[in-house]
Formats: C-alpha cells, sequence, structure tokens
C-alpha cells in the first residue's frame, strides 16, 4: 500500500465513484434527451425525476451511515490517544474544537499531537490548516 499523505488521502470506492454514479448520469442524461425529444415528455420527466432521487438517495444512503460511525469512533480514538499521552480527559474541552478540526487532528503522531491541539485552540486552525501543519503523516488506511 502506498504511504499515505495530506495529497493522496482521499479514497474513492471503484464501483460506487466510477461505476454506478456515471451509470446513472448516463441514464439521467439519456431521459433528459428522451423527455425534450420524444412525444413522452411526461414519463421522461418522471423517469428522469427518478433518476436524480436514486443519484441523491444512493450518495446519502452510502456517506450517512459509514461517516457517522466513523466521526464516533475518531472521536474516541482522539480522547483515548491524549488521555494516554497526559492523563487528562479530552472532553474537558473537546466542545471548543470543531468536527472538522477533531477529524483532522487524527492524522497527527503522538510527538506532534499535543503542541498541535495547543496551537488549535490558541489560533482556531482549520482542519484543512491542521493536516497541513502536520510533518510526519499518521497515516489513516482503514478508513471509509
Amino acid at each position: 500500500m502506498k504511504i499515505q499523505t495530506y495529497y493522496n488521502h482521499i479514497r474513492f470506492y471503484t464501483p460506487h465513484h466510477f461505476i454506478y454514479y456515471p451509470v446513472l448520469i448516463l441514464f439521467l442524461i439519456a431521459s433528459i434527451y428522451l423527455s425534450i425529444t420524444t412525444e413522452d415528455h411526461l414519463i421522461w420527466a418522471f423517469i428522469s425525476v427518478a433518476f436524480v432521487f436514486l443519484f441523491a438517495l444512493a450518495y446519502m444512503l452510502r456517506q450517512h451511515y459509514a461517516l457517522t460511525l466513523q466521526n464516533r469512533i475518531v472521536r474516541l480514538e482522539m480522547r483515548y490517544r491524549y488521555f494516554t499521552l497526559t492523563g487528562k480527559r479530552f472532553e474537558e474541552f473537546e466542545y471548543k474544537l470543531t468536527d472538522d478540526q477533531i477529524f483532522a487532528l487524527r492524522f497527527a503522531p503522538d510527538n506532534e499531537l499535543i503542541p498541535l491541539i495547543e496551537d488549535v485552540l490558541k489560533n482556531n486552525l482549520t482542519g484543512d490548516a491542521i493536516k497541513k501543519a502536520i510533518v510526519h503523516w499518521k497515516a489513516d488506511y482503514h478508513r471509509v
């Protein structure tokens, strides 16, 4: 597996991103075209709306459950890591951090985590700025 960095940490699921969505988009384009060019405008318009609905539903369902669970796990991981490193509870200041900040902090290795958290609390860094500030990227190869 390739070493993970800021520039290649986004993952794609090939069947979903490169087969299902392109085929669905082609069907949507075809149904819109047919709704304009044929005499059966109403039925093809209904089919077009159905494809739009399938597109939105597929995206929402695929993302919603996996990301909700992943977000919860990342929060637990951060609480555990912070407690292990400091003996203090992460929850004492966790409410001051946004989800984006917490999720970005997980890429920091243990030796960079505490100073980075202090910097985030002091300067309110964005998630992207946090990721760019990480010197030694702690890869997460098991993300959804």
